[in-house]
């Protein structure tokens, strides 16, 4: 039911999902990604039959149009707070909060996995939940459920009836990491995103935490590095006055992390040296090349170390 990342490789994917599946792969290429474990996709079909909810499911399921927007927003309303609201059988539980506490890592990202996420022709990416910042088995548990609940958001839905996949056959497992709290982060692409031109890779790089730039909070600095020199051939700047980070203290029921001003002496200087620009894109072009395909990666500097917190096929070239 629960799995180190390091035993993992992108063979598991029906168990631990595209998310958990490459963080297992990264491992094996000995590319730095920050240690965790993954809550399976059997504990999530576990849980369902545990709690009776398929039943349940798929009568709130019947007959739904998923191009009614209002009778979609209603039924995946009602199939979230069906998941969130059962009872979390006690085995899971105790397995999660065990891996938990080996982990030693107080505050974890707890971040959705579906098993259909992430695959080379079809990417559910973005579709379910990721909480951050999370502290204290009895916060990552419900945090891993309300991750598997998400897996019922209305437009999550809407692709996999669009897609042909089943809405109860679709698993989801849940990544939970140590978290990094990063200074700097963003996204790579090993192909450009808005050209296609597959001899560049363009890295988006903001202060604080990741959330900011997936979130479009926030405009990242963007570095064109070319893949047969290792060049920096384009940058844009971009000042930043506010990055996203954690708060200092908070109470479980508060968000755990908040805006702050960046400091004048940062606002407007590059987010990433050129040779950072360059080390980053290393990475990237040896993940397109171990991947076979154009890759989509978040990444994170802490500490003075980069940390690669996920990579996935770019399906959007045209």
């Amino acid at each position: 039911m629960v799995v180190p990342i390091d035993s993992l490789c992108k063979a598991d994917v029906a168990r631990v999902g595209g998310k958990g599946a490459n963080l297992g792969e990264l491992t094996r290429l000995g590319v730095p990604i920050v240690p965790g474990f993954v809550v399976t996709a059997p504990a999530y079909f576990r849980f369902l039959d545990e709690a009776e909810l398929r039943p349940r499911a798929e009568q709130l399921l019947s007959g739904l149009d998923v191009n009614d927007s209002a009778s979609l927003d209603r039924v995946a309303a009602g199939l979230r707070l069906l998941i969130a609201g059962a009872a979390m059988p006690e085995e899971i539980a105790a397995a999660i909060t065990a891996a938990y506490a080996e982990l030693n890592a107080g505050a974890v990202a707890v971040r959705s996995s579906a098993t259909a996420e992430d695959l080379a022709d079809a990417s559910f990416a973005g579709q379910q939940e990721t909480y951050l910042n999370v502290e204290g088995a009895a916060e990552v548990v419900p945090a891993v459920q309300n991750c598997w609940a998400s897996l019922f958001e209305a437009r999550a839905i809407f692709y996999r009836a669009s897609g042909g996949f089943g809405q109860l056959g679709v698993g989801i497992a849940v990544v939970v990491q140590r978290m990094v709290q990063s200074e700097r982060s963003g996204v790579m692409f090993t192909v450009h995103p808005v050209t296609n031109d597959t001899t560049q890779v363009v890295i988006e790089a903001v202060y604080g935490l990741g959330e900011a730039i997936v979130s479009g909070l926030v405009s990242p600095d963007m570095y064109v590095i070319d893949k047969a020199t290792g060049a920096l051939i384009d940058k844009q700047v971009t000042p930043q006055e506010r990055e996203y980070v954690r708060c200092p203290v908070a109470s479980p029921a508060e968000d755990t992390n908040h805006w702050i001003d960046v400091d004048w002496g940062r606002r407007t200087k590059q987010k990433l040296t050129d040779e950072e620009a360059a080390q980053l894109a290393a990475i990237g072009q040896r993940l397109e090349q171990h991947f076979g395909c154009p890759q989509d990666i978040e990444w994170a500097h802490a500490g003075g170390s980069f940390y690669i917190l996920q990579s996935r096929a770019v399906t959007t070239i045209i």
